[in-house]
C-alpha cells in the first residue's frame, strides 16, 4: 500500500487506513527520518512498517479521534507535551523498554512512566543575517527582540493548532513571562509574523530561501537547514528558553501490539537513533550510548528553563493554552 503523506485530506487517511502492515506508526519528527525508518527495520527484523507524517498537535487529534478503534500501533517523535496528552487522556500505554536504564536518567526522570523519551532539543531562533541586514536591522538575541516593529513581516513560526513547537513556545513565554505578560508578548510578536506554518520545521525553510529574516523553532531544526548550505543562524534567546522531551508511545490497543513492542525496542538502540543525524535530524538521542553529533546544538551551554512536562503536558491545560492563542491572537489583524 502506497504511504499516505499529511498533506492528503484528513477523511481520505480515514477511509483508507494501512491495510496489512505488521506496525503502523505514526510519525511526527521530519519527512527523511521517517521514511529511513522502514528499510532499516525491514532489513533487521524482517517486518514492514508503514507510516503517516503528522505534526505533533495533528497526531493528538488524530489518536483522539481514533481512540475507539485505533488505527496506529505507535507513535514515534514528536514534542512530548502531546505524548504526555495522550497517556494522561487514555490513548497511549505506557511500556517499560528493557534498556530503559541505558536512557538519560535526566529525561526519564523529568517524564516519569508516561511516554518513553526518544531524543531532546532546545527551542530558539533560525536567522538569515542576511535578511536583516539588508533591511538595517541587528540580529535578535533575546526573545524581546521579535517584537521590534522593524521585523513586520519578517517572522514565521508553526501553528500551536497543527505543531507540538509551536505549542512548546507559548508553554515557555508563559513560564518565562507569566501567563498575562506571556500572551500580551504574543499579541505584539503576532503583528511581525508572515506566517504561521503547519509544520514545526518549515519556518527554517522560509527563512533559508529569504522569504521571512527569522524563523521560531527547534534549534536542531535550524541546524539541519544551515547543515544543507542555507545562510542560517541558530540562536538561544538570552532570557532563556524552553525545551523538548520527544518521545516514543506505544498506542492503547494497538492493533499489532507485539510488533509495536519489537519497534519501540529497535528504535532505541543506538545503532537506530543515529539514524537521525544521517538524514540531518540532529536531537540529542535519549540513549546514552548514542553518540551526540557534532553538528547538534550544545545543550550545556544553553539557559533551559525548569520546564513543567507534567503542568503543560496535562490535556485540558494545553487545550485551554492552544483554544486561547486561537480565539484572542490569531484572529487579531496585522
Amino acid at each position: 500500500m502506497k504511504r499516505l503523506f499529511a498533506g492528503l485530506a484528513l477523511s481520505v487517511l480515514l477511509m483508507v487506513g494501512f491495510g496489512n502492515a505488521q506496525v503502523n506508526v505514526l510519525c511526527s519528527p521530519d519527512l527523511a527520518w521517517c521514511e529511513a525508518l522502514g528499510p532499516a527495520f525491514k532489513a533487521d527484523t524482517g517486518l514492514n512498517l508503514e507510516f503517516i507524517r503528522l505534526g505533533s498537535s495533528e497526531g493528538l487529534a488524530r489518536l483522539r479521534a481514533e481512540a475507539a478503534n485505533p488505527v496506529f500501533d505507535v507513535w514515534f517523535g514528536g514534542t512530548g507535551d502531546p505524548h504526555l496528552a495522550a497517556f494522561n487522556d487514555g490513548l497511549t500505554e505506557f511500556y517499560k523498554p528493557t534498556m530503559w536504564d541505558d536512557l538519560l536518567p535526566s529525561l526519564t526522570s523529568a517524564v516519569g512512566e508516561t511516554y518513553i523519551p526518544l531524543y531532546t532539543g532546545a527551542l530558539g531562533f533560525v536567522v538569515n543575517e542576511g535578511v536583516l541586514a539588508a533591511e538595517g536591522i541587528e540580529t535578535p538575541r533575546c526573545w524581546a527582540d521579535l517584537t521590534n516593529p522593524a521585523l513586520k513581516n519578517l517572522i514565521a513560526m508553526p501553528d500551536p493548532n497543527a505543531s507540538g513547537t509551536a505549542y512548546t513556545t507559548i508553554a515557555t513565554l508563559v513560564q518565562i513571562m507569566g501567563e498575562d505578560a506571556a500572551f500580551e508578548y504574543l499579541a505584539a510578536l503576532h503583528q511581525n509574523v508572515q506566517q504561521y506554518t503547519r509544520s514545526g520545521a518549515a519556518p527554517g525553510q522560509l527563512a533559508g530561501r529569504g522569504d521571512v529574516a527569522i524563523a521560531i523553532q527547534f534549534m536542531h531544526d535550524g541546524v539541519k537547514f544551515a547543515e544543507e548550505g542555507f545562510p542560517l543562524t541558530v540562536i538561544a534567546p538570552c532570557e532563556g528558553t524552553g525545551f523538548e522531551i520527544g518521545g516514543i508511545s506505544l498506542i492503547k490497543n494497538a492493533p499489532n501490539r507485539d510488533n509495536a513492542i519489537k519497534f519501540i525496542e529497535w528504535a532505541l538502540t543506538p545503532s537506530t537513533q543515529e539514524l537521525a543525524a544521517r538524514v540531518g535530524s540532529y536531537q540529542v538521542q535519549s540513549n546514552r550510548k548514542t553518540p551526540v553529533p557534532a553538528a547538534a546544538p550544545d545543550l550545556d551551554t544553553i539557559k533551559l528553563i525548569d520546564y513543567d512536562f507534567a503542568k503543560y503536558g496535562d490535556p485540558a491545560e494545553r487545550d485551554r493554552l492552544v483554544t486561547k492563542w486561537t480565539d484572542e491572537i490569531f484572529p487579531q489583524p496585522r
